[in-house]
């Protein structure tokens, strides 16, 4: 069951809550107008009000606000975590986990959208496009700080975006955690850890 918003939130709030909930399980075209409203909790008419390019323009805002969480998760892991793998391994766990609780209907809503969206769909890709970026970003800043060069770091961190896109995946259709159990640790075991100040290479 899709999951609404609390009605003291904002209606602009209420309405990307609404949308990334439905980019999550169902995909942009999944969910009519109308619906969406409801799951908001908003009245007709309002959604042109906070998003003129409508359905299209609320589901990028979605999207930036899924990332924007996604990034924050991913810099208090690698802040607190000795080992930047570890951190990796952290938050593919808690992904994989939030897919189970919710009966693997809540996938990654930035795979969700890319799957299904199209050559005209320039903005929707853009967005996506930013998103990958900045995941893979903080994914390779947080391992170069950690002492690994900077070209191996970005490749590993672009291997993690993908291991935990498609790990995400496979696990929601085999409504299985195995497979993306297999996937991280099978990858990080060929990644060594970068070298720290108590164990330098």
């Amino acid at each position: 069951m899709p999951t609404a918003p609390p009605p003291e939130t904002g209606t602009r709030d209420r309405l990307i809550a609404a949308m990334t909930d439905a980019l999550r399980r169902r995909g942009l075209h999944g969910i009519g107008l109308t619906e969406l409203l409801q799951s908001a909790g908003a009245p007709k008419g309002v959604l042109y009000h906070h998003f003129p390019g409508g359905k299209t323009e609320l589901a990028i805002a979605a999207i930036d606000r899924v990332v924007e969480r996604m990034t924050s998760g991913l810099d208090q892991l690698l802040a607190t975590a000795p080992d930047p793998l570890a951190a990796m391994r952290q938050w593919i766990r808690a992904a994989t986990e939030r897919l189970q609780r919710t009966g693997f209907e809540s996938g990654c809503p930035l795979a969700t959208v890319a799957l299904e969206s199209a050559p005209d769909d320039k903005a929707l890709r853009e967005a996506l496009a930013r998103g990958f970026a900045r995941l893979r970003e903080r994914i390779a800043h947080g391992l170069v700080v950690a002492g690994m060069p900077a070209e191996r770091a970005t490749g590993v961190a672009t291997l993690m975006v993908a291991a935990y896109e498609g790990g995400l995946l496979q696990a929601r259709v085999a409504h299985s955690i195995e497979p993306v159990q297999q996937i991280t640790d099978t990858l990080l075991a060929l990644l060594p850890a970068p070298p720290t100040p108590e164990n330098p290479t």
